[in-house]
């Protein structure tokens, strides 16, 4: 596991832990593989905060809710979650 202050450029196998603190609208983007959902989001520890970019399924995590990026990636400044990797859900946020 690895803090998000710790996190560089380029790199991959990322696992790390957050409470996510912003989401944009998901929106419909033309991929190469066809249409798919895209939002960004923003990522936070007590370390710092870092871009989280959420593809089709994974644009279901909310903002407040507490999730594990496993085997992520980094390019561009930016974390990602490949095919490879999954988020988790940890802790929802509470709702109300």
């Amino acid at each position: 596991m690895i803090k998000i202050k710790d996190i560089g450029n380029e790199m991959d196998g990322i696992t790390v832990e957050g409470r996510l603190v912003e989401k944009s609208e998901v929106k419909i983007l033309e991929t190469r593989y066809g249409p798919a959902l895209y939002a960004k989001a923003v990522l936070e520890d007590e370390t710092g905060k870092i871009t989280l970019n959420l593809w089709r399924d994974q644009t279901k995590v909310e903002v407040g809710d507490i999730i594990r990026i496993e085997n992520g990636f980094t390019k561009f400044g930016e974390l990602s979650v490949g095919k490879r990797g999954r988020i988790l859900i940890l802790r929802k946020a509470r709702s109300g």
